[in-house]
């Protein structure tokens, strides 16, 4: 299962943004996520919402897609913005669940977690019906998703960065009563301990169909992770595809 990628809040983007490429950006999950993503932008424009420090957003780049952004974290934008290439990046700051960016886009996604961060099923909603009224005909919408019993029956803290001199490990706790979840983040480095609490709110498969439904969408795939592996009744976390409705 891959790692939580924490909200982008200010306290916390202001602190971590120079340490999330290091803590988070998996080269074979990226890779993969570049991949599936490349593969489904089209034409372009694409659109990421929560794009963060670029951690896909430039790659797709490098493969000649038009990349527009959007994102809640100043200081996260400042360190894409600094990378190579990442200057001519156009990137809106604010919510993501507005999508507050005009014109069309052959695709619009999220990843690594990031449509969690939105705080109830209003927030939500919102960002999928924004979302499907900036696609192009034939456009699609896609997101990837833990899926919530896999979360519920996970065992232990996971171990997310590890080198010389720093470990993090991350704990989650469910509240089925609410559909959140809250990820512990423990971070050992030069000798200090630190603890990072985050809340996510979780949707499952069936509840984002009808979020898609309402929305003019239609599930066109469903896949076990960005490899395009079967969704089965073991898989962890889903990729999910729709598309815009004819019509709508």
């Amino acid at each position: 299962m891959h790692a939580d990628v924490p909200e982008y809040r200010p306290g916390y983007a202001t602190e971590f943004a120079d340490d999330y490429d290091r803590w988070f950006a998996k080269p074979g999950i990226t890779g993969a996520t570049v991949e599936a993503l490349a593969a489904l932008a089209g034409a372009g424009p694409v659109l990421e919402l929560g794009v963060g420090t670029g951690r896909l957003a430039l790659p797709l780049r490098e493969l000649g897609i038009e990349v527009h952004g959007v994102d809640g974290s100043e200081s996260m934008v400042r360190r894409l913005h600094a990378k190579p290439g990442g200057a001519g990046t156009p990137v809106t700051i604010g919510d993501f669940a507005d999508v507050p960016v005009s014109g069309t886009f052959s695709l619009v996604y999220l990843a690594g977690g990031t449509f969690a961060e939105l705080p109830d099923q209003a927030a939500q909603m919102r960002c999928v019906a924004n979302a499907a009224a900036r696609l192009a005909p034939g456009g699609l919408f896609v997101l990837d998703a833990h899926v919530p019993e896999a979360l519920a029956t996970a065992a232990g803290p996971e171990i997310v960065a590890e080198g010389p001199g720093h470990l993090v490990l991350c704990h989650r706790t469910l509240d089925p009563s609410t559909q959140r979840y809250r990820s512990h983040y423990v971070i050992h480095e030069d000798g200090r301990t630190r603890h990072l609490r985050v809340e996510f709110r979780y949707a499952g498969h069936g509840e984002l169909d009808l979020m898609a439904f309402r929305a003019g969408l239609r599930l066109k795939e469903r896949w076990g992770g960005w490899t395009g592996a079967p969704f089965t009744r073991d898989s962890g976390y889903h990729v999910s595809v729709y598309e815009r409705a004819e019509g709508a």
